[in-house]
């Protein structure tokens, strides 16, 4: 990354990814962190920021972050904006439904990735 982007301890954006890239990448993390015993979970949405000096922000951080908030453990979830870009990348999806996320007026659809497909 370019920048250095605010963080927490859970929570850490990830910018300048094609969304493919960044869904196994997050795949890869799980994958990881079972080898240690340790449950992890991912939120993947792509969209435009902010970019406000060292930092990000803007609706599609906010989607994103709302949308990890709501995986289970050893999940990744994205968002059907992220599921329809990377249609060809042999990602596969379950279907999640529909979610309200604060702060947007319309739910997002929400799909779970199929690890076993993500490598």
């Amino acid at each position: 990354m370019s920048a250095n982007v605010s963080s927490t301890t859970e929570s850490r954006p990830a910018w300048r990814s094609p969304p493919a890239r960044a869904v196994r990448c997050g795949t890869s993390i799980v994958d990881a962190a079972r080898s240690l015993d340790l449950d992890v979970r991912g939120g993947v949405h792509t969209g435009e920021i902010e970019v406000k000096g060292d930092d990000i922000g803007g609706i599609a951080v906010h989607i994103a972050a709302r949308v990890a908030g709501l995986a289970e453990s050893n999940q990744i979830l994205v968002s059907s904006t992220v599921r329809d870009l990377v249609a060809g990348s042999n990602l596969q999806f379950a279907d999640r439904g529909p979610h309200a996320l604060k702060g947007l007026d319309e739910p997002v659809r929400l799909f779970s990735v199929d690890p076993v497909r993500a490598s």
